[in-house]
């Protein structure tokens, strides 16, 4: 009698679970890759030069020929926006993730070790917390200046990043405290295993949940951080694009005779932000087992 064959197991596509429980956060996933591609693709997808200067088309109207108008020097919108995406993206990533790094390792040495390194970090994280994170960003960014680097403003980057650095630290360092009662810290510990190699290989990776969600999450954050400076003349600077900068100077002068000069900077950076809040509010959801139905 020959056994009955068993169908073969499959592990559930992850992506596709993800879209099944969490669609708004698909959604918003579907927004951030669209954008990215614009932003990797900009010089293929772009009709323009982001920088060319016509001054026959100064201030048109949206129309065939510029879909969202144009700038008071004849500059296409659409094209802007769409450089913009690239400023605004790999400015927001990299703050994000430097600030949620370095905050996460500090949490997760504060956790740790305990005692009166524990209690210094609190009250140096608490500090930097009284600031509010726009005049803290504020501050950096005026002391350290401006340093380019492959096109970048490393400065910018790090004036950013800082704020974001004690509040990753807070919300790392209360998961991290459930992880550093565990028996296989305690083990790892009578191993004879350094400090470094335990937070690094056996604390950092069990916090990782939390982490993911502050980086999607403080991505938003810094991409308005970046408009906010860029607007107030302290972020990105002129020729080269960016959502910030597009609703300084001679937009604020032209807004009622060339609305379309806020409106669709204005439309970017919110659906940027509102993309990436929902994503990180339903990746959470999906990461933690608590907030499961």
């Amino acid at each position: 009698m020959s056994a009955t064959a068993l169908p073969a197991f499959r592990a559930p596509n992850p992506i596709l679970a993800f879209i099944r429980a969490q669609p708004l956060g698909a959604a918003g996933l579907v927004v951030i890759l669209v954008m990215g591609t614009a932003a990797v693709f900009a010089e293929v997808i772009a009709p323009f030069n982001p920088e060319a200067i016509d001054f026959m088309s100064m201030l048109a109207a949206p129309s065939a020929d510029h879909f969202f108008g144009t700038d008071a020097f004849g500059r296409d919108i659409l094209t802007r926006i769409i450089y913009g995406a690239r400023t605004a993206l790999t400015i927001g990533f990299l703050s994000s993730f430097i600030g949620c790094t370095a905050g996460g390792l500090l949490g997760v040495a504060s956790a740790y070790f305990g005692g009166r390194a524990d209690l210094l970090i609190m009250r140096l994280v608490d500090i930097v917390l009284s600031f509010p994170i726009i005049v803290l960003a504020l501050v950096v960014v005026a002391v350290l200046g401006k340093t380019a680097v492959l096109g970048i403003d490393l400065n910018l980057v790090f004036a950013i990043a800082i704020p974001i650095i004690p509040r990753a630290c807070r919300v790392v360092r209360s998961a991290a405290l459930s992880v550093r009662q565990m028996p296989y810290i305690d083990a790892a510990r009578a191993g004879g295993y350094s400090s470094t190699h335990i937070i690094l290989r056996h604390m950092a990776p069990n916090v990782l949940a939390p982490y993911l969600i502050l980086l999607t999450a403080y991505v938003a954050q810094a991409i308005l951080l970046e408009a906010s400076l860029s607007f107030l003349g302290l972020g990105v600077q002129e020729p080269k694009p960016a959502w910030g900068l597009m609703l300084a100077g001679d937009s604020a002068n032209f807004y009622q005779e060339a609305p379309w000069m806020i409106l669709f900077p204005g439309l970017a950076i919110s659906l940027a932000v509102f993309a990436f809040n929902l994503f990180g509010d339903s990746l959470r959801d999906w990461l933690d087992p608590k907030f499961r139905t």
